[in-house]
């Protein structure tokens, strides 16, 4: 970078050259060779990128995310660990497959027509095209990704990762072929994943339906919210104990509509106090049905087909009337409430609130469906994923999401991995219709079938794309292949950042995975992330038209202002609330940091000058001043400060519970490192210098300053990089005396030089000095710019420093200062110092004194006469104890705070004006 800085900042070049420079150098390619565990030098650190979806492009949720994994990793690399941050995509089977479906519809085709070779080759033509879209975008951002090692889901290697696990849990007893209720998409037409049918609240109906006895002696009434399914009913169901019924169990109703005779039996799951505590049992359209016709042998008539509408499909003939075939499913329930009304069974409906589970892609109503699935014993798995967390070798942070994750696990159920897409990995299962032999199931096709050498044909259905990505950490790095030499080198890997919504989907999957296939835990931390939201606490959404566009804000403000803005407010685990009307608003932070940054690194520049600066190390300690030894302690701080934030890279052995929300606490290190380089590098530390590298000042000096300044500032940008990479590693390739690394972020992370230095506390009082003059300037009107004078009374080690900083003392303060030993008479300004030391002002022929002493007795006069109100109304009963108790405490905190402002005007005019 060039040595003359331009006046402004401008991110958009400046960012897209480091970047380049930094890629272009390899500085981001991990090397398995020097990793701890392979005999190499360096301790392994390793993050897995949440892979974004092919379909997705960047958005302030995958801002936040990667932000933050990026300063983790920026951190560990330049603290020395053998750094790999794995970047990749998923090929996301529902929503790659929906694009393409509408593609072809636009076009008056569907996938049937096109087949499916050809539409497979178009959707993996639409990816290549398209799908690498937010790993560019990621870049934009300063992700230092291993871009060498970019992954895809279905490309060749991570497949036979995926072939292979499904091969050994099925060699193990874990992956069965099953033929249960799941939740199926009328939309997208594919079965789903219990976390993948999602709760949402809705208002329906509650219909009471009278199935009369068929023996003539009466009725009895279920209770119904989707009276569509009561063709496809097999019995009605009361519990045991219900004395309403008992005399009923055993005999027959008549079917309303279909005329068909079914049972009433007796099964506990049946709740008596839901609605009239009799309920129809329809085996192929409700899980819970599902268990009880199973339990007692009941027939299971599907009567609605994979596109959600009303059909004989299996088992069910005679059941749905002609009218009602072919009709959506909504439209036939209320075909058939009318048909219900008009036979005189319908006898009431009420409004219900209930849970109805919906497509998290589509959105669409899910149908819990009769199928022939895949499905993974979950079980077994989820036993060791428990242990982890509740061992401490995997904690969860914010630690509030273990219990959540506990749960899931302990209430587990089996996970249905089959899906009727055409866009994804094949099921590696195999059938022989000329024999009828057991499935083949084999890590490679087979030619023909192993028992009478027929052909064979492959299972339809393809898996789950969360099936391949769960094993996103072992895959990634070269399993199954044990030896491979990265899987050696960087598995277990280290954070997991991403959002709770996944912590089912994938997290808590990738530990079973981990422990089953690798016999490890994956990571040894799970940080989630808060949402980011609008101004009204909505989480921002295409839908809603909140977002924010990432790319935008970085054209506009640089990445290094976005990503200041999202880490500084990032508590562990809480939401960023950002504001998408004013972007200005909500960005300044990080725009002011880049901008106090950039104008800090122009000055020093220019005054330290080209020649060589000493290197601190080889600076002879007593020639420090108070100043600098004060920077160097402020430094040392700072980096403990910032130390202790981020914690531990990883953990030495479990996390105790008092252990659990050690570190990554990245608000706290960021406002430690902005502290040190706004409030104690640029506004003292850098002030003190300018005298010393001035035209006139002492030569040797100077010299120490320049040492001193070239090095916190190294050291400053050197904290902040992992935060605000660009504008750091362009001021740190323009600053003197750069030994070492090419690049800052291959640079070390600073460390703290020993104990405090006696004459750094010493500087405090240089500052409390300049303070006080400053605020009284302030109180009594006077531009901070105009010189004044100050004298210092007092004993002791106060007076001795201002006595030898009084020089610095008045650059800072723009005063002239000298000691005294007794107070000056007349109108004067008071300050009484940390140490006891006085500091005064004289006023006289600064300010109008007879002005501001009327001022200040006018504003005296109108505080006692508010606070002789304010205590008049506390000390009467009507309002003590009639008005809230809020109410009065506020007005008791008011007298405190009116009457300390009394003895502060009391003071003044008393200082000022005499008694």
């Amino acid at each position: 970078m060039p040595r003359d800085l331009s006046p402004q900042y401008d991110a958009s070049s400046i960012e897209r050259e480091i970047y380049a420079r930094w890629t272009e150098a390899g500085v981001f390619t991990a090397h398995a060779s020097r990793s701890a565990r392979v005999g190499g030098d360096r301790a392994p650190f390793t993050i897995v990128i949440p892979p974004p979806n092919v379909t997705a492009i960047l958005h302030m949720g995958h801002g936040l995310n990667n932000t933050v994994q990026d300063v983790l990793m920026r951190w560990r690399r330049m603290a020395g660990d053998e750094a790999l941050w794995v970047p990749g995509t998923d090929h996301a089977g529902i929503a790659t497959q929906n694009i393409v479906e509408r593609q072809l519809a636009a076009e008056g085709a569907t996938r049937f027509d096109v087949g499916r070779v050809a539409f497979v080759e178009r959707t993996t033509r639409y990816v290549e095209e398209t799908g690498g879209i937010i790993l560019q975008q990621l870049r934009a951002l300063g992700a230092s990704c291993d871009w060498t090692r970019t992954a895809y889901t279905l490309s060749p290697a991570l497949s036979r990762a995926v072939r292979e696990a499904f091969v050994r849990l099925y060699e193990a007893g874990l992956i069965y072929r099953g033929h249960r209720v799941i939740h199926w998409c009328p939309r997208c037409l594919t079965a789903l994943s219990d976390e993948e049918a999602e709760h949402e609240e809705t208002t329906g109906t509650l219909y009471h339906v009278g199935y009369p006895l068929v023996d003539g002696s009466g009725t009895i009434v279920v209770a119904t919210t989707r009276p569509e399914t009561m063709l496809g009913d097999v019995a009605v169901a009361v519990h045991p104990d219900d004395e309403r019924y008992r005399a009923m169990i055993g005999r027959l109703v008549r079917l309303p509509i279909a005329g068909i005779e079914i049972p009433i039996i007796a099964d506990e799951f049946t709740d008596p106090t839901f609605g009239t505590g009799a309920v129809k049992i329809t085996p192929a359209h409700d899980p819970n049905d599902f268990e009880v016709g199973i339990r007692h042998t009941l027939p299971m008539p599907v009567v609605i087909n994979a596109e959600g509408r009303m059909e004989e499909v299996t088992d069910a003939e005679g059941r749905v009337p002609a009218v009602l075939r072919g009709a959506d499913r909504f439209e036939a329930r209320e075909q058939i409430v009318e048909m219900l009304r008009d036979e005189g069974a319908l006898v009431k409906l009420e409004p219900h609130q209930h849970a109805v589970r919906h497509c998290y892609r589509c959105g669409t109503v899910v149908e819990p469906r009769l199928s022939d699935q895949w499905f993974v014993r979950m079980q077994p798995l989820a036993e060791p994923a428990l242990e982890a967390v509740r061992s401490g070798t995997t904690r969860i942070m914010p630690e509030r999401w273990e219990a959540v994750y506990t749960n899931w696990l302990e209430n587990i159920r089996d996970w249905n991995i089959s899906r009727q897409l055409w866009w994804g990995h094949r099921i590696p299962v195999w059938y022989c219709d000329a024999c009828g032999g057991s499935p083949i199931v084999s890590r490679e096709d087979p030619e023909c079938c192993s028992t009478c050498g027929g052909p064979v044909r492959q299972d339809e259905d393809v898996l789950d794309t969360w099936f391949s990505s769960w094993l996103w950490p072992l895959s990634t790095l070269g399993w199954p292949d044990e030896q491979a030499e990265d899987l050696r080198a960087f598995y277990p890997t280290d954070v997991l950042v991403t959002a709770p919504e996944i912590l089912f989907f994938w997290v808590a999957r990738m530990v079973m995975a981990g422990y089953f296939f690798a016999g490890k835990a994956p990571f040894h931390t799970v940080y989630l992330t808060g949402v980011v939201r609008d101004m009204q606490h909505r989480k921002m959404s295409k839908s809603l038209g909140n977002g924010i566009d990432p790319l935008e804000v970085i054209g506009q403000f640089g990445a290094d202002a976005l990503r200041y803005t999202m880490i500084s407010g990032l508590g562990v685990g809480t939401d960023v609330m950002l504001d998408p009307r004013h972007l200005e608003q909500s960005f300044a932070p990080g725009r002011n940091l880049t901008t106090k940054l950039w104008n800090m690194g122009r000055f020093l520049l220019a005054n330290v000058g080209d020649a060589q600066v000493l290197p601190l190390s080889e600076l002879d300690s007593s020639r420090l001043a108070r100043a600098d030894e004060w920077i160097l302690d402020r430094l040392d701080v700072t980096i403990g400060e910032c130390n202790a934030a981020l914690g531990p890279a990883r953990p030495a052995a479990a996390w105790a519970p008092d252990m659990r929300d050690t570190g990554l606490r990245l608000m706290e290190y960021t406002e430690a490192a902005r502290r040190f380089m706004w409030d104690e590098l640029a506004a003292w530390y850098l002030e003190s210098t300018k005298p010393r590298l001035g035209d006139g000042a002492d030569r040797a000096d100077g010299d120490v300053a320049r040492a001193v300044l070239v090095h916190v500032f190294d050291a400053a940008l050197r904290l902040l990089h992992p935060i605000i990479p660009f504008i750091t590693e362009a001021l740190w390739q323009a600053l003197p005396g750069r030994t070492g690394a090419e690049f800052l972020c291959c640079a070390s992370w600073p460390e703290a030089r020993g104990a405090r230095r006696a004459r750094a506390a010493e500087f405090e009082d240089v500052r409390d000095a300049v303070s006080a003059i400053r605020q009284i300037k302030a109180e009594y009107g006077i531009p901070l710019g105009s010189m004044v004078s100050a004298v210092v009374v007092g004993d002791g080690a106060t007076r001795d420093t201002l006595a030898a900083e009084a020089p610095l003392v008045g650059w800072l303060a723009r005063a002239t200062v000298r000691m005294a030993d007794d107070v000056p008479t007349g109108a004067a300004a008071h300050a009484l110092l940390q140490r006891g030391a006085q500091l005064i002002i004289p006023l006289a022929g600064t300010i109008d004194v007879a002005k501001e002493c009327a001022r200040l007795s006018g504003e005296l006069a109108q505080l006692e006469k508010q606070l002789g109100s304010l205590e008049q109304r506390l000390n009467n009963p009507n309002f003590t104890t009639r008005a809230k108790p809020e109410v009065v405490e506020g007005e008791r905190r008011k007298l405190e705070q009116w009457s300390a402002r009394r003895q502060q005007l009391e003071d003044k005019v008393t200082a000022l004006c005499g008694a």
